[in-house]
Formats: C-alpha cells, structure tokens, sequence
C-alpha cells in the first residue's frame, strides 16, 4: 500500500509544475502584447501630431498666398492708375506682349489689321503672321481701358433713348501721344433686327438665367476688370467653367445671365471674321479663302463658299462677312479689294463689286436688303446696289476705315477710323452729320461701331480700351467742311485689359458684347456701365 501510494504522487506534481510553466508564458505574452499595444497607440498619437502640424502648415500657406495675391493686385491697380494698366498678375495669363506703334492704314500696304490679332512685333506692325499661329486675323477692337472702376447703379427713370444719364467716367486710356500697338484686322459690326426703344425688363437672348440663390457671396471687388478674377478663387455662382473655356461673373453686381459652350467650330485656318444670321439661324465664319456657314442649334456646317476663279498661289483672307436681311445671300470681303455677295443655296456669286484699292475690312447690309456698305483701308466708305450692281455713294476721309455699320432705318451709315473719329453720313446724298470725336471721344483709332436698336444710339469700341455709347442727335443738319459735331458720349465702358476689337448689341438692346486683344469677351449693362460678366476660351484675339 505505501509503495503504491508513492508511485501515483509523481504524475500530479509534474501536472502541476507544467500548468505553472504555461501559466507563467501567457503572462509573459500577456506583458509583451501590452507593451506593443503602448507602442502602437504612442505611434498613432505622434502620426497624429504631425498630421495637425502638416494641415497647420498648409492653412498658413494658403493664408500666406492670398495676402501675397492681395498685395498683388493692390500694386497692379495702383500702378495702373499711375502710369496705365500693368501686366497681368492674377487669374489668367492674357500672354501680353509689348505694343508697337501702329501702322497708318490709310497709305500703308494691305492686310494691316491681322498685326493686332497676330501679336506682330515688327517695324510698323507689317511683318507677316506668325505661321505658328496660322494666317492674320480679321476684323477685330479694342475694348475699355485699365483702372478698376465701379459704376453707380442705375436708379433714376431712363431718357427717351432708353438709357439712364451716363455716370461720369474718366476714362483710363492712353492720353495725346501715347498711341497703341499696331493696328490689327478690322471687326465686323453686328446685324440687329429692327425693334423699338431699349424695354425695361432685362434679359439675355438664347441665354438660360441660373436659378436665383438666396444669398449670393461677395468676392473681390476689381471694377470691370473681370479678367483680374481668378476662378479658382470664386464661389460656384461667381463662375462656369468648361474643358477649356471659363466665365467670371462680376461679384459686386446681381447675376441675372448664364452662360454655356453650345459648339466649338474648329477650322483649317485662322478665322478673320464672324457674323450671325438676322434670324439667329446660321453664323458665317471668313478664314483663308473660303467662308462657312454653320446651323447654330446643331453645329453642323450648311456650306462653304469659295471662290474657285481665283489664282491658287499665296493666301486670300477673307476680313468681313454679312449676311443678308432674308438669310438669302453672304457679301463677303477679301483681301484682294473685291465684295463678293453669293447666293447661298446655289453656291454662286451674285454679285462682285469693284472699287476699293485695299483690303475691305467691313461690310453690313442695309434693312432693305438692296444696298451694302463697305470700309476699306484706302480711306473709303462706299455704299453699293445689289439690284443694279453699281456703287452708288463714296465717302472719303483722311484716314483708314476700319468699321462701317447702317442704321436700322437705313438712312444713315457710320464709319470708325484710325483717326480716333466716329463719322456718321446720311446715304441719301452723302452728308456728313456727325463726328463723334474731341474732348469725349476716343484717344486711339476706332475699330468697331454697332448702331443700337432703337438708331438713336451708337456704340464704339477702340484702340484705346474703352467702349463708348453715343447719343444721335434725331434730326441732325448736315456739317459744313471738315466741321465737327462732338455728340454726346452718354456711357464709358472701361475694363479690358488690351484693345478693343469688336462691339455688338443684343437684338433687344438690353447688353453691350465686346471682344478684345485681351482674348476675353464681355457682357455689359448699358444702363449702368457695369460688366456683367467675362467669357474666355479662345487662345488668341477674339473678334
């Protein structure tokens, strides 16, 4: 019995001395485990502190980068309202280059204007396009000048031209003396329907309004300097933008438009010229040697008129086009000083009139559909008949004509010049009735002019980046001589950064459109002078 009882007392203290072993590894694992747990968290906490001190570094750089920009455009905008308009230090680069004097179209060599486009820099403006760049562009003006200038709203009942009195503006251009780059291709002047005066109600045709927010936010306050807004810096409402375009709104005024691409019309050339249907239907677009016609809604191209006669060598650029009132015919001028007025649904010309030693920079046809007014850098004005297919008036000045539009009711034909003149004739028998010029008008030469609506008004685009809106005197006896009547400047556009190239009314009057060097095109209220909003997409000078 004491035997056995020894032999089965082995088994349970050898049990117990491995239990006991187990036991003291899961409490050193234990240990272990709670000393990586420590480690972990210690690791996370200090990831954390430097994730903080990362996202307090880059607050502090983003606050350090708006002052700097701040600062920026403090010393833009004074040194513009020093010494005139700076380069350009925010928002988009315009890709500004130093502007030669420019040449005098009126007894220089043809194909002047597309210098402007084209960014020449040679002696006088005259050297050939950059073939980077494809063929010199058309028709095109300068727009309002520098300094950011807020206009005062609109709040007294309009005149009986349907615009409020004009705000005192001090317009920002280049003074006697200070003449401006070369002078590029001539712009086209816009086709509007007939309508009465400017309505009250305002509105933008073919253009959706965005839905209203109920509080729109404030951001910098440039004046019409929109192109001085950087998107990256505007709240949703104060911008759209596109794969390669963009529209700033101004921040300081209530957006009542919207804006969206429709159609890029890519073509093989450089287009010179665009102009849209009385209808709104169809846009022509002249390029080299050849016009188009697009359908607006669908972008599909309806035609392309050229003119196979003609010799194959060198290149013929096509500077202004014009569609008739009924959509019927295109009147188109070239380079080598021919009009051109074809028959759109046969192909065929009509009609070509000779006459101009110069390249024709623009044409607009008469409400009638039976006359057609041209502008040629030889210093004419020339006005013919489709019907008969003779010219029937020539208008001689002293400088190169760069713009030529007919009043809605037309009786009347207006001209801009490289003089810095606006000349207003009656097409009856050739009476100069106003000259819109002297202390109110341009400082630089006037490359675009757009009858409003109404006839009562007519705006002006310049070399000199202003835009001004002119009152018409109703019945206005014809000037004597070289007599001049200065008109009455009623509005200043100011806000572009680079000439003025190009100027047009919507068909109810109720905006301004301007396109300039600067590569921007501007929405305007001709009530108050303010811009509404700026669209950029093209890579070069629009027109």
């Amino acid at each position: 019995m004491y035997n056995a009882h020894r032999v089965g007392a082995a088994p349970n203290a050898r049990l117990t001395e491995l239990l006991d072993q187990v036991r003291a590894e899961f409490d050193n694992q234990n240990n272990r485990s709670g000393e990586y747990e420590n480690q972990i968290t210690a690791q996370m906490q200090e990831m954390e502190m430097i994730r903080g001190k990362l996202y307090s570094l880059e607050q502090q750089q983003v606050n350090i980068k708006n002052r700097y920009e701040e600062e920026l455009n403090r010393l833009r905008h004074e040194l513009e309202m020093r010494s005139g308009p700076a380069g350009h230090m925010g928002g988009p680069s315009h890709n500004q280059a130093p502007h030669p004097q420019p040449p005098n179209i009126g007894s220089g060599q043809p194909g002047l204007f597309g210098n402007i486009i084209a960014n020449a820099s040679g002696p006088g403006g005259l050297a050939p396009p950059d073939q980077s760049q494809g063929p010199p562009q058309q028709h095109s003006m300068p727009q309002p000048p520098s300094g950011p200038q807020p206009t005062q709203p609109f709040s007294y009942p309009p005149p009986p031209n349907g615009y409020g009195p004009g705000v005192p503006q001090q317009p920002a251009s280049p003074g006697p003396g200070k003449r401006g780059p070369p002078r590029g291709p001539q712009p086209n002047t816009p086709q509007q329907a007939a309508q009465p005066a400017y309505p009250d109600t305002r509105g933008s045709p073919q253009i959706p309004r965005p839905t209203p927010t109920p509080q729109q936010s404030r951001g910098p306050n440039v004046g019409n300097q929109l192109a001085d807004l950087n998107p990256e810096h505007l709240s949703p409402m104060q911008k759209r933008e596109g794969e390669d375009w963009f529209a700033v709104f101004n921040p300081n005024v209530q957006r009542v438009l919207d804006v969206e691409l429709v159609h890029n019309l890519q073509h093989e050339s450089v287009v010179c010229c665009v102009r849209f249907s009385h209808d709104g239907r169809f846009i022509a677009t002249g390029c080299n040697r050849a016009a188009q016609i697009y359908d607006v809604e669908s972008g599909r191209q309806v035609t392309c008129l050229q003119d196979d006669s003609v010799e194959k060598d060198g290149d013929l650029y096509i500077r202004s086009v014009c569609f008739s009132p009924d959509g019927r015919y295109l009147a188109t001028g070239a380079e080598d000083k021919l009009i051109r007025v074809w028959d759109i649904a046969t192909k065929q010309i009509k009609n070509t009139f000779a006459g101009h030693e110069q390249d024709i920079y623009s044409l607009d046809f008469a409400r009638n559909g039976k006359h057609i007014a041209s502008g040629s850098g030889d210093r004419t004005v020339r006005v013919w008949d489709i019907d008969q297919g003779v010219e029937i008036l020539s208008l001689a000045i002293e400088d190169g004509v760069t713009t030529v539009a007919m009043s809605p009711d037309g009786l009347y034909v207006a001209a801009g010049s490289l003089d810095k003149s606006v000349r207003v004739w009656d097409t009856r028998g050739g009476h100069l009735y106003e000259r819109l010029d002297g202390p109110e008008g341009h400082k630089d030469s006037v490359y675009s002019v757009a009858f409003a609506p109404s006839g009562r008004e007519l705006v002006s685009g310049s070399l000199d980046k202003t835009i001004k809106m002119w009152e018409l005197t109703d019945h206005r006896p014809p000037l004597m001589g070289h007599g001049t009547r200065p008109g009455t400047c009623i509005r200043t556009f100011e806000g572009h950064k680079d000439f003025v190239l190009s100027v047009a009314l919507t068909t109810d009057g109720n905006w301004v459109l301007s396109g300039s060097k600067d590569r921007g095109v501007q929405f305007w209220d001709p009530r108050t002078g303010q811009a509404q909003l700026m669209l950029q997409g093209h890579k070069n000078s629009g027109v």
